[in-house]
């Protein structure tokens, strides 16, 4: 019987409109079970809120370090070039999304859902995607020093030329995860990587990781 081959795809592009009301105080000011429908967020801050969906919007420099929301929905979103620094999303939901060129660090994802979704040329560093659902989901020249994928579920994500040094995986179930050109040095949870495809210059990271696991010390 052959093997079979994994399929990988780039995520599904946000299908955003040509044209875009922008977004005043009363889209800017959140609030709880709040629907936002086909908006163009610029470099203003937003507030955090319960139970509130973004369709068909885009995000421009806005500022969401910080912020908490609990249960929020994305779909056909894109953010690019915006603060999302320790912001909290609780059980929160991205669908067909773009992430690009924004600072992540300490951002909350926990237990979130995603599907889709593109993370281009991000600062994530000390990121939690804890316990979250990925699928389809790619990190594409990426900072995710010290992030954290433990008990993560991780279905057909790619990591490319990402930096992973000290990130946790411990517990991750990894089904057609692949990484390429990262640095994974000094990473957590090698036993969780059965099921992923590294590279070869990759798996050189992996080395230290490799030996502590099997508890062999590397002498000069």
């Amino acid at each position: 019987m052959a093997a079979r081959t994994s399929v990988f795809r780039e995520p599904k592009s946000p299908a955003i409109p040509a044209t875009l009301a922008a977004a005043g105080i009363a889209e800017t000011e959140l609030a709880d079970d709040g629907v936002y429908l086909s908006l163009r967020y610029g470099a203003v801050p937003i507030t955090g809120a319960e139970d509130v969906e973004f369709e068909r919007c885009r995000f421009e420099g806005t500022g969401l370090a910080g912020v908490t929301l609990h249960r929020a929905g994305f779909a056909d979103v894109a953010f690019d070039g915006c603060d999302l620094a320790n912001a909290r999303m609780f059980t929160s939901r991205m669908f067909s999304t773009a992430v690009r060129t924004c600072r992540m660090t300490g951002l909350h994802l926990a237990e979130a859902g995603l599907r889709d979704v593109l993370f281009d040329g991000c600062r994530a560093d000390l990121a939690s995607f804890r316990f979250a659902h990925l699928r389809d989901v790619v990190f594409r020249d990426c900072n995710l020093s010290e992030a954290n994928f433990q008990k993560a579920e991780l279905t057909r994500v790619r990591f490319e030329r990402c930096r992973l040094a000290g990130t946790q995986f411990s517990g991750a179930a990894m089904k057609d995860a692949r990484f390429t050109g990262c640095d994974l040095s000094g990473v957590g949870g090698i036993r969780s990587f059965d099921g992923a495809t590294v590279g070869t210059a990759d798996a050189r990271t992996l080395l230290d990781a490799l030996a502590a696991e099997a508890g062999i010390t590397i002498a000069d």
